[in-house]
């Protein structure tokens, strides 16, 4: 549950620097976390995750791209958008987390956060992505 917390707390931040926070990442982070009361496991898984998603945002924003037919990346909702990325980025670059890990906690937090549809749309895009990644 600690690591679904995080992924929540990761998409807060991607949405939140989708719409205009582009500053240092660091300094992004001390402020996001400022004002809550977090455990220390929760602040640095999220923070990997955040850090590892927008240092490889433009090859997971394509990898998204090419995986969404007839959808580009800038038309998917802001939840959905972000909820990809992290997890697209924990499919390409985060071997100690399985796929199938992966792809549920995307769909659980889409569940909370966004529609039963999106959920639906996020699972078939990390479907095809997981295929064609080998971990």
């Amino acid at each position: 549950m600690k690591r679904r917390k995080a992924r929540e707390y990761v998409l807060q931040f991607l949405f939140q620097s989708d719409f205009g926070n582009k500053g240092s990442i660091s300094a992004g982070l001390k402020q996001f976390w400022a004002d809550k009361e977090e455990d220390t496991e929760i602040k640095k898984f999220a923070a990997e995750i955040i850090k590892g998603t927008l240092s490889s945002l433009d090859e997971i924003d394509s990898t998204i791209n090419k995986s969404a037919e007839h959808w580009a990346i800038q038309r998917m909702a802001a939840v959905d958008r972000n909820i990809l990325r992290f997890a697209v980025y924990e499919l390409l670059y985060r071997d100690d987390i399985p796929r199938a890990v992966t792809i549920n906690e995307a769909i659980e937090v889409a569940k909370k956060y966004s529609t039963t549809e999106s959920a639906a749309f996020i699972n078939g895009i990390l479907d095809k992505i997981a295929k064609k990644v080998k971990k």
